[in-house]
């Protein structure tokens, strides 16, 4: 029999792993220059977002040995402005009996969330293994200095789900309200999904609360990556839920009874309305914004960019806010403004019905840039288009279509036409109002195209693969005459990750 491995051993392993190939990445085709990326490997779920003394702390999920998803470890990188980040060693790998067995690939320290308890870091993480009973259970650790930490010995905490509660238990999110801890985790009941609400007073003793919020039958049948906290005079609940139709990141707003230890939801939408996001995770940062980062790729698709032996990347970090209409907003950092260089102008353009206006050939334009765009549309029509070809070939065949649909009052967009290796797909979002004026606020990298609309009023992240030499930009009109009051491009520089 296998002599077990320490958890420091398990992570020496790891952290040596990433030393032996994250080499190879330099060069890879399709790596992103301003978002986020694992040094090498595979990355998936944001995990333990958390600031403290001036610095932002990122852990992720990360599989260090393969570019496919396996066993589960934490990754971590930190940043002193959301923009340019620096990996640290490996966090958390698997190591105890209810998340490790050398024998399966479907176990590890699954995603969770991280508080500060005077001046100790405290990670709350899912111990997984398939197989075992209980499959999944609660556990965390500690640690002094941010980077080095220690799985506590009263693991695990909570020693799998209640009686009554599905098996699917994962996902810890932790918050301090008044004198008590709260934990809510995401799972199922009566295969409707579900979050359960515990309290502590000191971090290690949980209390079971009940169910705080569960589907009602449409929602999916599982709730992963919960998130509840407080948004303006509400309380908002993130959640990714599992095997439904109406979306992968959905938002409810409502209000929270700590008396009853239930959430009371009263609006909801989805966050990001992208095929390319999941597991969205916020935090309170020091200046007291609520920011938001998700996983910018979704399970079980496949990730062209396995071909140079990598997979994943977050979001931009977003700034929430609640609307006077009770609908939660989501807007790129201002932080992201460092990265500017190269700025282009255009006045205002005035496009005829069914236009083509080439605004950049493709040998003009990096792959990173940021772009706003305002237009002024026809009143009293209720049909036609207006919106952008990104990433258009010269021919115009290959592009990824952003558009306003006046006869639906819908962003698309459209990576139908996005190359060979993209995902076709046609993203969509209705707009909770509609008027006259549509701005797009766009952010686009080497495989990635981020559409804020309407200072955050709907969002829409998608992940694409056109070829490297497909960069130019086009404004276009379809049914109708439109024209942009005024356009900006800013080429992006590198984040420059270390």
């Amino acid at each position: 029999m296998a002599q077990h491995k320490t958890h420091s051993e398990q992570l020496a392993r790891a952290n040596q792993a990433v030393t032996d190939t994250k080499h190879a990445q330099k060069d890879a085709s399709y790596r992103l220059h301003y978002h986020f990326m694992a040094p090498t490997g595979w990355l998936n779920d944001p995990n333990g977002l958390i600031q403290y003394n001036g610095i932002y702390h990122l852990f992720y999920q990360f599989n260090p040995y393969s570019y496919d998803w396996g066993p589960m470890h934490w990754g971590h990188a930190t940043s002193t402005d959301l923009v340019h980040w620096k990996h640290q060693p490996v966090a958390l790998a698997p190591s105890e009996p209810y998340e490790y067995d050398e024998k399966k690939s479907e176990m590890g320290c699954f995603s969770g969330s991280a508080v500060m308890n005077g001046d100790i870091m405290t990670l709350f993480y899912t111990g997984h293994l398939e197989g075992h009973d209980p499959k999944e259970v609660q556990a965390i650790a500690t640690s002094t200095d941010g980077i080095h930490f220690t799985k506590h010995p009263a693991n695990p905490i909570i020693n799998g789900s209640p009686e009554g509660i599905s098996d699917e238990f994962r996902d810890p999110k932790v918050w301090k309200h008044g004198e008590l801890w709260y934990m809510v985790v995401g799972t199922a009941v009566g295969g409707a999904g579900a979050i359960a609400l515990y309290k502590s007073s000191n971090l290690i003793d949980w209390e079971y609360a009940g169910i705080a919020a569960k589907s009602d039958g449409t929602q999916g049948n599982m709730w992963e990556c919960p998130d509840l906290f407080p948004l303006g005079d509400k309380y908002v609940l993130i959640t990714s839920p599992m095997n439904t139709d109406r979306g992968k990141s959905t938002v409810m707003v409502g209000s929270m009874d700590y008396d009853k230890g239930i959430f009371i939801p009263e609006s909801q939408r989805e966050i990001d309305y992208g095929i390319d996001f999941y597991a969205a995770q916020t935090f309170k940062d020091a200046k007291g914004r609520r920011i938001l980062i998700a996983w910018m790729d979704f399970p079980f698709t496949e990730f062209p960019s396995k071909t140079d032996k990598w997979s994943g990347a977050m979001t931009i970090p977003r700034e929430l806010s609640l609307g006077k209409d009770g609908y939660v907003r989501s807007q790129p950092v201002p932080e992201l403004t460092a990265l500017r260089d190269k700025h282009t102008h255009f006045d205002k353009q005035i496009l005829s019905e069914d236009e083509t206006y080439p605004l950049y050939t493709d040998q003009l334009l990096q792959h990173s840039y940021e772009l706003t765009c305002k237009w002024t549309l026809p009143k009293h029509k209720d049909h036609g288009k207006a919106g952008l070809h990104l990433r258009r070939s010269t021919d115009g065949s290959e592009r990824i279509t952003v558009s306003y649909d006046l006869a639906t009052n819908e962003i698309i967009v459209d990576t139908t036409h996005a190359g060979e290796l993209s995902h076709k797909a046609v993203n969509k979002a209705r707009l909770l109002h509609k008027n006259d004026e549509v701005t797009f606020h766009i952010f686009v990298d080497t495989c990635s195209v981020e559409v804020f609309v309407n200072d955050g009023e709907a969002v829409l992240s998608t992940r694409i693969y056109p070829d490297l030499a497909s960069n130019g930009i086009a404004l276009y009109t379809e049914g109708i005459e439109a024209a942009t009051a005024c356009m900006d491009i800013w080429n992006l520089k590198s984040a420059e990750i270390s």
